[in-house]
């Protein structure tokens, strides 16, 4: 008989721990894993923070914030849409005469369809007071009984203006711009959306 024959079973596997050492180890395991739970998952996870750990550590930075589905039922126009026609941007510049004389307005229009959208941009750097240039935004369609349809997006005096329209109807959209200062200014006007160019008339 050898030497490792001769140790007992027990001796070779080592003795069991005793009841109340494990019962300890088991507590202490389950206890660290409630720390782990609340301290490190929740917060990262899940935005919750009771124990205040996710804070102080900046594992709460980590969760994502919370959803919330929105009512689409709520709004009048589509979130999203689709538009035949492709996405297109321009830039146009054209000469006002000074006030008094011919040339001081003129008439920009593009074609659009019901819906589409078209963001601008337009200023006029030769307007030393800005109270003295108008523009007037708006849109127009023949009506069945051959009267014009008018909307009206905007009217403002100024010398420069930023923003969006939607087209309320299928027709042509634009301004009518108007220099009433004493010099000849130049305007420059930027756009981009879904739209068709149409010539400049005064």
């Amino acid at each position: 008989m050898t030497m490792q024959e001769a140790v007992a079973p027990s001796e070779r596997m080592g003795s069991p721990l005793p009841r109340g050492k494990m019962l300890a180890l088991t507590a202490a395991a389950a206890v660290v894993g409630t720390l782990i739970v609340f301290g490190a998952i929740l917060p990262a996870e899940f935005n919750q923070d009771p124990l205040g750990i996710g804070q102080l550590t900046g594992l709460d930075r980590l969760a994502p914030p919370p959803e919330s589905a929105l009512d689409e039922t709520a709004n009048t126009t589509p979130l999203a849409r689709d538009y035949p026609t492709g996405f297109r941007s321009d830039t146009i510049e054209f000469p006002l005469a000074a006030l008094g004389s011919r040339g001081r307005s003129i008439e920009y229009k593009v074609s659009m369809k019901k819906d589409a959208a078209l963001i601008y941009e337009w200023s006029v750097p030769g307007v030393a007071n800005p109270a003295e240039f108008y523009s007037d935004l708006h849109g127009e369609t023949p009506a069945p009984n051959g009267e014009l349809i008018v909307a009206t997006y905007r009217q403002a005096v100024g010398a420069s203006a930023n923003g969006f329209m939607i087209a309320a109807f299928d027709g042509i959209h634009g301004w009518y711009l108007q220099n009433r200062s004493a010099n000849p200014v130049v305007v420059k006007l930027k756009i981009s959306g879904f739209y068709e160019l149409l010539p400049a008339s005064r």
